[in-house]
């Protein structure tokens, strides 16, 4: 091998690495010639001007019901994977899994109780 200390190379592939990053930045800036124009800035649909806003405002319980699927489709990937050893957890296993169900559970009631489910109810 080479008698060069790593930190020496790693120093040097660095600064190899921001000099090539700085070069790509600088050429495409002075190629590419971007000019901000008003036309160019507009979305495309279809070849169709833009017509209406953009801006909706929609119900945050539908966020809600999307975080609580995502919590409940994890602690079914979960389930599953406890569920495939559980002859070998052995009490401390079932311990385990039943204190988690029992912790969703309660955030499932509390998730009922505050209306979650409820489309319309947190209308902006």
């Amino acid at each position: 091998m080479s008698d060069f200390n790593p930190g020496i190379m790693i120093g040097v592939f660095s600064l190899l690495v921001l000099a090539v990053i700085a070069s790509i930045l600088f050429i495409s800036k002075s190629l590419g010639g971007f000019g901000r124009r008003f036309d160019k800035e507009q979305p495309f649909e279809c070849g169709l001007l833009p017509s209406g806003t953009t801006k909706h405002n929609f119900s945050i319980s539908y966020y809600l019901i999307a975080v609580a699927f995502l919590i409940f489709e994890l602690e079914a990937a979960i389930l599953f994977a406890w569920g495939v050893d559980y002859w070998q957890l052995g009490i401390p296993g079932v311990i385990a899994g039943v204190t988690f169900l029992v912790i969703l559970l309660l955030g499932f009631i509390y998730m009922i109780r505050k209306d979650v489910f409820q489309i319309g109810v947190y209308e902006s």
